[in-house]
């Protein structure tokens, strides 16, 4: 299983090496820590997605990107249309910018300043959808809503759980659940004038989201998966029914489904239009271990060895870049390159610092830099006003992440 995640040793210490030449060839010393996207790696997952898409479009995930210049990258390829964002003002701001002028936001808003720019704007109000799964998210919608304002576009976020003995399996996110009262919402939008019903979301992150082949934990793999196949086979059968269903009450433009870790099975779908990937671009560890794609890793970030307490360990300026979700030493950054570094179970990754042990430990010299995956795509590059674009050898490029742009979204 090490090969599947370009875990072998020599392949890390090569690549310890190639990052460490790039920042030798840069013309400046780079301030720490260093953030890195490697583009050979990025454009390689790009590919492979629109081939496990099949034909269908993809819609990039701008929160696991947070970098314009990603994000106009991958839609660049051919196979990718369209952003799906994760918030009304990061959607606005994309579309003034020039980036998109195809953009859903995933999750519903009730950020009523926002909402306003969004109907006293008639171009980004025909360029952005929004999410609903209440009667409440329109009642807000129409709060900011004059006589004069365009129509706005709408999506229904409908549930994609597993349901299974009375048991719901999956993210806690919408409540509309059953085929009735999914359409008593679309009826509802219709009936409001300033309101259009465009489109569908069903996220199923429970097969999308969750590593299915992970070699410290092999009976839990298979379980994953029988789970992740009866879910498929279950969203399908709901896919259908509700696509019939709100076909009767709306004209739809798209229904988007799957994430990075399901881009073939939500693809063969017939009710899916539209695949939303992101995290499947820079492939973050909790993606390393998954039975449908290969991962190709295409992020780090290079902190610098300040202090070395004892033999055998080495101390690290920086490194606590968590990522959310369930608190566990899966949402840490590992040690990456070069191999045969880990963290301590009493400190972990720190803010300030990190202590690092292991046989690598003895090789390193104060000022050497160990370059680190985070666990999770987007999120490390809130800590990152600038991130280096790696080809080869050497770095192409040095562009602002959203931060870098000075928006924190």
């Amino acid at each position: 299983m090490a090969s599947r995640s370009g875990a072998g040793v020599v392949a890390r210490n090569q690549l310890w090496t190639r990052l460490n030449d790039a920042v030798a060839k840069s013309d400046a010393p780079l301030p720490t820590p260093v953030f890195v996207v490697d583009l050979d790696a990025f454009d390689a997952n790009a590919a492979d997605l629109v081939r496990r898409a099949g034909g269908l479009p993809i819609r990039v995930a701008s929160k696991s990107l947070r970098i314009p210049a990603l994000i106009e990258r991958a839609l660049a390829h051919p196979g990718f249309q369209g952003v799906l964002a994760f918030t009304l003002r990061e959607a606005l701001w994309l579309y003034r910018e020039g980036i998109s002028d195809d953009l859903v936001v995933a999750y519903p808003t009730v950020d009523r300043g926002a909402l306003a720019e969004l109907v006293a704007d008639e171009g980004a109000a025909a360029a952005i959808t929004l999410m609903v799964d209440s009667a409440a998210h329109l009642d807000v919608v129409e709060s900011v809503r004059i006589p004069s304002s365009p129509q706005v576009r709408l999506a229904l976020d409908v549930d994609a759980g597993l349901h299974l003995a009375g048991q719901h399996i999956g993210p806690k996110r919408s409540p509309l659940q059953d085929t009735a009262a999914i359409v008593a919402l679309a009826r509802e939008i219709a009936r409001r004038e300033g309101l259009r019903l465009v489109g569908v979301m069903t996220y199923e992150g429970q097969v999308a989201g969750l590593q299915d082949t992970v070699p410290t934990a092999r009976a839990k793999s298979v379980v994953v998966r029988r789970l992740k196949a009866l879910s498929m086979s279950q969203l399908a059968v709901r896919r259908r029914e509700i696509d019939a269903a709100l076909r009767q009450v709306a004209s739809l433009e798209f229904w988007n489904g799957g994430g990075s870790g399901s881009v073939a099975e939500t693809a063969a779908d017939a009710a899916v239009t539209e695949i939303a990937a992101g995290s499947g671009l820079l492939v973050p560890t909790l993606f390393d271990h998954y039975a449908s794609f290969e991962p190709r890793p295409a992020s780090y970030v290079g902190l610098p060895v300040v202090r070395r307490p004892a033999p055998g360990v080495v101390t690290v300026h920086g490194g606590g870049i968590i990522a959310s979700g369930p608190t566990g030493a899966d949402r840490s950054p590992t040690p990456w390159a070069p191999a045969g570094l880990e963290l301590t179970a009493l400190e972990g990754a720190g803010e300030v610092q990190t202590p690092l042990t292991g046989p690598s430990a003895d090789l390193l010299e104060v000022g050497d830099l160990v370059w680190f995956r985070p666990a999770k795509s987007g999120e490390p590059f809130e800590h990152a006003p600038t991130v280096h674009l790696l080809s080869g050898s050497e770095f192409v490029d040095s562009v602002p992440s959203y931060r870098g742009c000075g928006q924190a979204f």
